[in-house]
């Protein structure tokens, strides 16, 4: 998590500009106060409220490094594509690019198992669960059309 540091006349000026900078809302940002600030004597000696603010990480913001970082040790070119399903919990992902039928692999077995180690990255630091569904060109609606 990167940290940015905010300064304000007052802790809650701080953080509403924090909030601009970062594009975010208060409950998607983890904050932590350096310095309160204090108002001086008539304006005199008056300190800003100081604070290191970061933006929390989405379950879907982990899984698309996580995969990133997988496709660059590979060295593939893949375009991830996500969508995120709050009320049922999902995270569907489609990738696309040149190469696809290496990452689905022998009857489907590297996809299945790229999407097994996703489901575990995405849930290692949550609070509820979260399922992860993998998909390339399609292959798994085409694989249960031929069941």
């Amino acid at each position: 998590m990167e940290y940015i540091e905010v300064s304000a006349r007052t802790v809650d000026d701080a953080i509403t500009e924090a909030l601009i900078k970062l594009g975010a809302t208060s409950d998607q940002i983890e904050y932590e106060v350096i310095e309160k600030g204090s108002n001086g004597i008539l304006g005199f000696g008056s300190k800003d409220a100081v604070i290191k603010v970061a933006k929390k990480s989405t379950p879907e913001d982990v899984v698309k490094d996580f995969l990133t970082e997988v496709f660059d040790k590979m060295n593939l070119e893949v375009e991830i594509i996500t969508k995120f399903d709050e009320i049922e919990g999902v995270i569907d992902i489609e990738l696309k690019g040149p190469e696809m039928g290496v990452l689905i692999g022998k009857r489907g077995q590297t996809l299945d198992s790229l999407q097994y180690l996703t489901n575990r990255v995405a849930n290692k630091s949550q609070d509820g669960y979260v399922r992860v569904k993998l998909d390339t060109e399609d292959y798994r609606k085409r694989r249960k059309q031929l069941s």
